[in-house]
């Protein structure tokens, strides 16, 4: 027997084994099981290989989360190391570790300003569920009980939880499990490329975030400032399909915040870590946050761990309580996680990659991306910033007007792109990237080749090449 047939007979195997016993998230499960999974076998730096030996290239970091690329020996290092010293004890009992001890330090100095103290989690959607709890217990301490009411965007990804999935503004998570619970309220997104679509006429990208930001103030006064506990954004929207903030924008949202007295949660799972080409994108776009929730490139995505960061405000008022307080998960601040994430931290800082991303390969990103797609017939826009980038596949370009069928031409696009050995993720009819930090300008200039191939093929399909 060849080896290609003895790897296609294993890929067999593990489909059917995966069929039979595994369910998949964001997956129609009697689709996925006739078609068979794609199974991934080994990857290193930004190449993964499936068990048929076909390489892709990983333009989204896996989910959005592995800075360092694959393959890192000295994350594997730190996690065996500490596997071997202590595999697992917790924090209830009044106990800690060095390793959670020392990540926490980190994250202090590495934080926008007055975010000094830090709890931990498994996941993004645990972080963001434990910022909303600790914003309702912040209020109840402050005499404000009232104040109970959550506000999100349209259009924006906070976690799965019932709590984080009702924060969410992506609607088609809800009606499954009969979400949003009450207390969650959205307001419009700064959607800038979409404002005409959506009926805001032919408005410039500053006007319109002033007046984006205005529709939280109108929803805050529409629900009354004693009954609203906080808002929660992304610095950019991630799994809403890459949205960035025109410059107007988050000035104006703070402001509002402010004014009424409505906390600020800063969700920075995906832009946190050198992502922006900043260390989180609240230093980015100049966010003065009062709580912010991390995960993903925190460990590079080699471990799963969260974490939420308070500010001054709740920080204080939450650690002089003298009550207990009733919160907290298992595998808080497990210790590998820890010394991984702590390890992942200390490697950044060494290589200076988030100066990286913003001084060199980010730049070559963007350059490359809107130099490839500048004239193609499909192609709406390329916007990004750091190491994000979105590319957004449009009926009618002169008028910014989208596919009838919202979703199809993304999927086309995608499929292409696993079929060239490429991954990029479609959020609609949006192509995002998000490569690992650690991706060189070679390879660069094989995403970008490869994408362009791919967007070829979708306009033939299409009829428009």
């Amino acid at each position: 027997m060849s080896q290609n047939a003895t790897l296609h007979n294993q890929t067999r195997h593990w489909q059917a084994l995966d069929a039979a016993h595994h369910i998949h998230p964001f997956s129609d499960t009697a689709a996925l099981n006739k078609e068979g999974v794609r199974v991934i076998t080994s990857a290193k730096g930004v190449w993964l290989t499936d068990s048929e030996g076909k390489r892709l290239l990983d333009g989204m970091a896996g989910l959005w989360c592995v800075q360092l690329g694959y393959g890192n020996e000295e994350l594997a290092e730190a996690g065996a190391k500490a596997l071997r010293e202590l595999p697992y004890y917790n924090h209830f009992f009044k106990t800690s570790n060095p390793w959670t001890i020392e990540l926490a330090t980190k994250l202090a100095q590495l934080l926008p300003e007055g975010l000094e103290r830090v709890l931990f989690a498994n996941s993004g959607s645990e972080a963001n569920d434990t910022a909303l709890k600790l914003i309702r217990y912040y209020w109840n301490l402050k005499g404000k009980p009232r104040k109970k009411i959550h506000l999100s965007r349209e259009m924006a990804y906070h976690g799965v939880t019932m709590a984080a999935a009702s924060l969410s503004g992506l609607t088609p998570m809800h009606p499954q499990w009969d979400l949003p619970l009450p207390g969650f309220e959205k307001v419009p997104t700064c959607y800038w490329y979409g404002a005409k679509s959506a009926g805001y006429g032919d408005i410039g990208p500053a006007d319109f975030g002033e007046l984006i930001a205005s529709k939280l103030e109108e929803k805050i006064l529409e629900l009354g400032a004693d009954n609203v506990a906080s808002f929660s954004a992304e610095p950019i929207h991630g799994a809403g399909g890459l949205i960035f903030p025109p410059e107007t924008y988050w000035p104006a949202i703070q402001k509002v915040c402010a004014k009424h007295d409505v906390l600020l949660h800063a969700d920075e799972v995906i832009t946190g870590f050198g992502r922006t080409g900043a260390w989180f994108g609240s230093h980015t776009y100049g966010i003065a946050p009062d709580i912010l929730t991390m995960a993903k490139g925190l460990s590079s995505g080699y471990q799963p761990i969260s974490a939420v960061a308070l500010g001054p405000r709740m920080g204080d008022a939450i650690t002089t309580a003298n009550e207990e307080l009733v919160h907290g998960y298992t595998y808080s601040g497990h210790p590998v996680a820890s010394a991984v994430a702590l390890k992942n931290l200390e490697i950044m800082e060494r290589d200076r990659l988030p100066e990286r991303v913003h001084d060199e390969i980010g730049p070559y990103l963007q350059s490359s991306l809107r130099a490839a797609f500048a004239d193609h017939p499909l192609v709406g826009e390329v916007r990004g910033v750091g190491l994000l980038a979105a590319i957004e596949l449009v009926d009618d370009k002169a008028e910014r007007r989208f596919f009838p069928e919202v979703g199809t031409v993304g999927t086309i696009c995608r499929n292409h792109c696993f079929e060239q050995g490429l991954v990029m993720r479609a959020i609609r009819d949006t192509m995002v990237c998000s490569p690992p930090l650690t991706i060189t300008r070679d390879e660069v200039d094989e995403l970008v080749r490869r994408a362009k191939l791919c967007f070829d093929l979708t306009a033939s399909d299409l009829g428009r090449a």
